[in-house]
């Protein structure tokens, strides 16, 4: 979903990625993630590399607690949306990252205590087990 409806090959057009939120439909819980709409790959036996779509519409992020739990519940209880899409893989990168630190990713929580989001770095420098504590803030 991206502006109320479904974003579809047709709406690409010169973007090169997009940000994206998963959410939790039974407890709250939200990754924001990003995704390129195209691959690069070398064919076997070919010296030339071939762009094609990527598997974006299939994509569920790359968390493996978010992974956990699409497998425990099953992916109809997740709802995904397309928060922003941007032409160049700089700002797509550069919109995630604004993304996780507007959000606090690594810090927000629950009513019950637990993490608010699956992402638990942001850059791979960051990481939530430094700045969350499961105490109320």
């Amino acid at each position: 979903m991206y502006d109320g409806k479904c974003f579809e090959s047709d709406d690409i057009g010169d973007n090169y990625g997009f940000v994206y939120r998963i959410s939790n439909l039974e407890d709250g819980r939200q990754y924001i993630g990003r995704k390129y709409f195209w691959q690069h790959r070398k064919p076997r036996g070919k010296s030339r590399r071939v762009k094609s779509e990527s598997d974006w519409k299939r994509y569920y992020g790359s968390s493996d607690e978010l992974a956990e739990e699409r497998r425990r519940i099953g992916n109809s209880s997740f709802r995904r949306e397309i928060l922003s899409v941007h032409p160049t893989k700089g700002f797509v990168n550069y919109e995630e990252t604004r993304q996780l630190f507007v959000n606090n990713v690594l810090t927000e929580q629950l009513d019950n205590g637990q993490p608010a989001y699956y992402n638990r770095n942001v850059l791979s420098r960051y990481f939530r087990k430094d700045y969350f504590d499961g105490k109320p803030i």
